[in-house]
C-alpha cells in the first residue's frame, strides 16, 4: 500500500504540475479559452514538463530516504538540495523562496533561512510526509514544520501544508472521508495554534462541499474571481474543495482546478499528489504519464525514487537516493526557460 501511495503521489504530482503549467497566470475565463477537455499536454509538441512543483516533491523523497527518523538530517538534506536546486538557474521561482534559499548560501542555517511569507510553496512538498507519516501524527506534523520554515515563517503557510499532509493521508488511509470528518481532523492536528481564521475558512470548504457546490461558486465565494492565486489561503482552501469532490477520480477533479485558472501547475500538482496517493499510478491516466517529457528527471527516476523510499519506509537499510546526470539540469533549464518565453508571447495574441 505505501508503494502504491508514493508512486502515485510523486507521479500524480509531476502529471498535475505538467498539465497546469501552460495555463499558469491565466484568468479563468481566459483559461476557457485555451483549455480543452479532455485535457492534454500543451506545453511543448503536446508533450508536457514540470515545474518546481514536482522537483520540490523528489527533493522531499531524496530527504526521507536517509532522515524517516532524524527531522534535523531531514531539514539539512532538503535545504542542501533547495541550494543546488537553486544554483541550476530554475526559472518561475517564488520570491519568498529564492530569499531564502540566498539566505541558505549565505550561511543561515536552515531553521533560520525562511522569510515571512503565505506563499504556496510548502504546501506543494508537503503530501509525500503526510503518507510516510501516516501512523505518527506528531512525527508529520514536525516533518511538515521542518519542511516549511527553510523557506516560509509565516503560520499560515504552516497550517496550509498540514492541511495538505492530512490530506494525503486520509487519501490513503480511508477511501473516502467525508468534509465534515476531514475538518475535525485538521482542528484536533491544530489545537493549540492560532489557527481560527484558517479552520473559519475550511469550514466555509466544508458547508460549499455539502451544499454540493462546484468549485467555481466556491472560488467566487472566497474571491478569487481572476483565478486561484498562490496565496496559501486561497490555494489551499480550493484544491481541498476540489479533492472533497473528487477524491477517486483523477481526471475530474484536475481538468476541474485547470479550468479555474490562477496558480495552475501548482494546485493542479497538490490535488495530483492528494488525489494520486489514494488512486495510485493505475488511477492516473497513462498517457498523462507518459505525455511528460523530462530529462534528467524522468518519470521513470521519479518511480525509481518512490520505489526506494517506500522500500525505506519498510525498515530497509538506508538506501542512496537514485541518481541522474545533474550536469544536465543547467541545460535542461535553458531549455524550460526558452519553452515558457514562448508560451507568454502566445499569450499576447487572441482569444482574449
Amino acid at each position: 500500500m505505501t508503494e502504491r501511495a508514493i508512486i502515485g503521489c510523486i507521479l500524480g504530482t509531476a502529471v498535475g504540475d505538467a498539465l497546469g503549467l501552460p495555463y499558469e497566470g491565466m484568468t479563468a475565463k481566459r483559461t476557457a479559452k485555451f483549455f480543452k477537455r479532455p485535457a492534454q499536454h500543451h506545453f511543448i509538441m503536446g508533450k508536457g514538463m514540470i515545474s518546481d512543483d514536482s522537483e520540490h516533491a523528489c527533493f522531499v523523497a531524496q530527504a526521507l530516504l536517509t532522515s524517516l527518523d532524524n527531522p534535523d538530517r531531514f531539514e539539512k538534506k532538503l535545504a542542501w538540495s533547495l541550494r543546488w536546486w537553486f544554483a541550476g538557474l530554475p526559472a518561475g521561482i517564488g520570491m519568498a523562496t529564492a530569499r531564502s534559499i540566498i539566505k541558505l548560501w549565505l550561511g543561515f542555517p536552515a531553521r533560520y533561512s525562511g522569510v515571512f511569507s503565505a506563499g504556496n510553496g510548502p504546501a506543494m512538498r508537503s503530501s509525500l510526509l503526510g503518507i510516510v507519516f501516516a501512523n505518527d501524527i506528531e512525527k508529520l506534523k514536525t516533518f511538515v514544520h521542518r519542511s516549511t520554515r527553510i523557506t516560509h515563517t509565516d503560520p499560515k503557510a504552516y497550517f496550509g501544508a498540514l492541511t495538505v499532509a492530512l490530506a494525503a493521508r486520509q487519501s490513503v488511509i480511508n477511501k473516502d472521508i467525508s468534509a465534515s470528518d476531514f475538518f475535525d481532523l485538521v482542528s484536533k492536528s491544530l489545537e493549540g495554534k492560532q489557527s481560527h481564521e484558517f479552520e473559519n475558512l475550511l469550514q466555509t470548504v466544508v458547508n460549499s462541499v455539502q451544499q454540493g457546490e462546484s468549485l467555481e461558486q466556491f472560488v467566487q465565494l472566497i474571491d478569487c474571481k481572476k483565478g486561484i492565486s498562490g496565496y496559501m489561503y486561497h490555494t489551499v482552501p480550493c484544491v481541498i474543495h476540489c479533492w472533497l469532490r473528487h477524491q477517486q477520480d483523477f481526471q475530474s477533479g484536475l481538468e476541474e482546478l485547470i479550468s479555474a485558472g490562477g496558480d495552475t501547475d501548482t494546485t493542479g500538482a497538490i490535488f495530483g499528489a492528494i488525489c494520486g496517493a489514494g488512486v495510485g499510478k493505475a488511477g492516473i491516466p497513462s498517457e498523462w504519464i507518459n505525455g511528460i517529457i523530462e530529462w534528467p528527471r524522468s518519470t521513470f527516476y521519479m518511480e525509481k525514487l518512490a520505489v526506494q523510499l517506500s522500500h525505506s519506509c519498510s525498515g530497509n537499510p538506508t538506501i542512496k537516493p537514485a541518481r541522474y546526470f545533474s550536469p544536465a539540469i543547467l541545460i535542461r533549464n535553458v531549455f524550460f526557460l526558452c519553452i515558457v518565453l514562448l508560451h507568454g508571447f502566445r499569450r499576447l495574441l487572441p482569444p482574449y
